[in-house]
């Protein structure tokens, strides 16, 4: 059997077919040219070649050929059909006018391809599944007796639309400038254990362990003097003391070893009077009740929480915990009071602003806490920003400055344009509620699928943001083309 040659015309239909099942040799009618379409004036249009030159009827006989269009779900048409007839059945039709269409009728005998076309009105469920086509071939005797009869498959054709190419979301990533710091300051905190002789004042640097104690301090000064790239701004050392004895008389501990290890301090360096600044706690219940909290294994643990959140002024306070607890207490003494008289210091110092990108880099891998978010915003202008270089910048932005809203709508701006939602939703949370932060998260929200959310801010922020105005348009495309492609009126191919 000839192979069949489909020929795809209008609308852009997808055609498959079959060749006619072998069943008799009357009906073994080959097919080419095979053309379906959904012509200008919408209507289906079959068009084929018939190869009838195995046609051999008797003079009564003929064959009558239907295309038949239909879909999985029941719909169906049929075509005018096209008659083969025999001689005597030939001329009776043409006696009887029956059949109106000349080219609807040939007489069987010495025909070769016969040419076929015809049309139906095109229904609106042709394009909503694809749509088979057969050919009915139906052998007729005396009488128009039925004799024989075969479907046979011939294309397959679909006219619903391709499915529409995917939108994607492509926010714009912009990049907040900071605002540069007129003076940079920094900090430099930390504690000493500085022991005194019990309702003494007076520091003795040889006594216990206040050799090492002081040296934190001084080295920490030190630290600070001799960086040619910054200087010192002021001192802070406050004291505490333990909340065991009156508090009266902590009152005066506190204040006067404060102030004498200040003293201290001031003479080894012979700093201004003014650099140095001193505090006192005179009790630090603070610290006890945080390692109260600490402390899951301590016995009557929730009970002494409570005497310390209570109102109780601070001697009745240690007197209930003492009295009420006194094994508890006694191990608070022994094992915690200690630590709870020391002196905190805060060194602040100012470092000089960096200009040049070179040094900011130099800076940025050896003190990167020296660094401004200005001067890291400078530097990361001068990489591409798909460069490994461009995004360790700004999140290092965000380490160093972990509560400012600005790096932290910068790092959401790095790790949203990475794909990397959980770590830009991490930094979103810390954003602030800036309209860049606002932008930001209505892109999170894009990306992750939630187009409606994404939707609602940037139409709130349209009118004043050029980026989220484009990203408005942007969206509904996006949400557009998910809906369209998972409507079944579109062909899969």
């Amino acid at each position: 059997m000839k192979t069949l040659r489909y020929i795809l015309a209008l609308c852009g239909a997808a055609v498959t077919g079959a060749a006619f099942a072998q069943t008799s040799v009357s009906l073994e009618l080959p097919v080419s040219d095979l053309s379906v379409t959904r012509s200008a004036t919408d209507s289906l249009q079959v068009a084929m070649n018939i190869d009838a030159s195995a046609v051999k009827l008797s003079s009564s006989r003929e064959v009558i050929l239907t295309p038949v269009a239909s879909d999985s779900i029941g719909n169906e048409v049929y075509f005018p059909s096209l008659y083969l007839a025999g001689r005597d059945r030939y001329y009776l039709h043409l006696r009887e006018n029956d059949i109106k269409s000349s080219d609807r009728m040939q007489r069987a005998g010495k025909l070769g391809v016969v040419a076929y076309s015809s049309a139906v009105p095109f229904s609106q469920w042709m394009e909503q599944n694809p749509v088979d086509v057969k050919l009915i071939a139906d052998l007729r005797g005396c009488s128009c007796a039925p004799v024989e009869s075969i479907d046979t498959f011939i294309a397959t054709v679909d006219f619903r639309p391709p499915v529409p190419e995917i939108i994607e979301f492509t926010p714009e990533f912009i990049i907040m400038t900071p605002v540069a710091e007129v003076e940079k300051t920094r900090e430099l905190k930390g504690q000493a254990f500085i022991d005194f002789p019990v309702n003494r004042t007076e520091l003795n640097p040889d006594y216990r362990g206040n050799r090492n104690e002081i040296e934190k301090i001084l080295k920490s000064i030190d630290f600070i003097i001799n960086d040619p790239e910054a200087s010192i701004k002021a001192i802070t050392i406050k004291g505490y003391a333990s909340p065991e004895g009156s508090y009266a008389n902590n009152v005066r501990l506190a204040k006067g070893r404060t102030a004498t290890l200040a003293d201290y301090v001031q003479t080894l360096y012979s700093f201004d009077p003014t650099l140095i600044a001193t505090a006192y706690e005179p009790e630090d219940w603070e610290g006890l009740r945080n390692y109260v909290v600490s402390d899951t294994t301590l016995a009557n643990r929730e009970k002494i929480l409570a005497i310390i959140d209570s109102d109780l002024a601070p001697d009745p306070k240690d007197n209930k915990i003492r009295s009420t607890y006194p094994t508890q207490y006694k191990f608070l003494l022994t094992n915690v009071y200690p630590a709870l008289r020391h002196s905190d210091y805060k060194i602040q110092y100012v470092v000089r602003t960096f200009t040049d990108v070179n040094e900011i880099a130099r800076v940025m891998r050896t003190e990167p806490n020296k660094l401004s978010l200005n001067e890291l915003y400078v530097l990361g202008l001068t990489y591409d920003p798909a460069s490994p270089e461009y995004q360790e910048v700004f999140e290092l932005a965000a380490n160093l400055y972990p509560t400012d809203p600005v790096a932290n709508v910068n790092a959401a701006a790095i790790t949203l344009r990475r794909g990397e939602l959980d770590r830009a939703a991490r930094f979103l949370e810390k954003a602030g509620d800036s309209d860049e932060a606002r932008y930001y998260r209505g892109v999170y929200k894009g990306m992750s699928g939630d187009y409606d959310g994404a939707i609602a801010i940037f139409e709130q922020l349209a009118p004043v943001n050029a980026a989220a105005a484009a990203a408005l348009d942007n969206i509904k495309e996006v949400k557009n083309s998910v809906e369209l492609r998972s409507s079944s009126k579109y062909r899969n191919n």
